[in-house]
């Protein structure tokens, strides 16, 4: 589903269901978990689409995974 956003230039939101989290972006957590992380403020928060439907803004999801690169330790080297 693409929205536009209201202060982007007309530049489409895309917002994933919670199947394409995993298959378009690997996250493979349990809809549960991510209630819970949610609550945490641990990951982005959904957006309700319709009475029984949300989804979450891809570029929201992006810059979550990046935080989490960005987070992890540096390797050492061998």
């Amino acid at each position: 589903m693409n929205l536009i956003a209201a202060n982007d230039n007309n530049k489409p939101v895309k917002l994933l269901r919670f199947d394409e989290l995993n298959s378009v972006k690997g996250i493979r957590y349990t809809r549960r978990h991510i209630a819970r992380l949610e609550n945490n403020g641990e990951f982005p928060v959904r957006v309700k689409i319709g009475q029984h439907c949300v989804g979450w803004v891809e570029s929201e999801i992006d810059a979550h995974v990046a935080e989490k690169i960005a987070a992890r330790p540096a390797r050492k080297a061998a």
